[in-house]
């Protein structure tokens, strides 16, 4: 199996077999482009979080591995109780994976990321929202109620 060597921005080095690897679309296409001499730098990803990329994509690749390989499929309720204790993680880290499955282009992360914040939403008022996320409301009062009246809908 061949080697890909990942650089992240705090200059930690990773190498990850390949099919690891191209669960990255980014990476897939640089290998593709450049080769895997050298290693593919990732200014946009810290080690920590480059480290959980290459579990979450380690486990997917190995969950859909056949049965005729040394390990067995895991299945679908396998996977999804996995992926959810994986983003069991502090704000502040999930936000770097969602950004991290963005620039890497790994659709099942990044799905799996929005998803959780947008559970973390759901059902929540605007106040409620602001206080989980640590968001400032810079709307006066009287801007606040014009917003609230032009989306009525959104609040019944």
């Amino acid at each position: 199996m061949t080697k890909v060597k990942l650089c992240s921005s705090d200059t930690q080095l990773f190498e990850v077999d390949e099919d690891v690897a191209f669960e990255s679309q980014t990476i897939k296409s640089i290998v593709e482009d450049a080769g895997v001499d050298d290693a593919i730098p990732l200014p946009n990803v810290s080690g920590k979080i480059l480290a959980k990329v290459i579990e979450y994509s380690k486990y997917h690749v190995e969950a859909r591995s056949t049965a005729d390989s040394a390990k067995p499929a895991k299945t679908e309720d396998e996977v999804k109780v996995w992926d959810t204790e994986f983003v069991r993680v502090d704000q502040a880290t999930l936000f770097d994976l969602i950004l991290a499955a963005n620039y890497l282009n790994i659709k099942g992360l990044l799905d799996l990321t929005c998803s959780t914040v947008a559970q973390m939403i759901k059902g929540k008022t605007p106040e409620e929202i602001r206080k989980t996320f640590n968001i400032k409301n810079d709307f006066t009062p009287e801007e606040e109620d014009e917003v609230r009246r032009e989306n009525q809908w959104a609040f019944d």
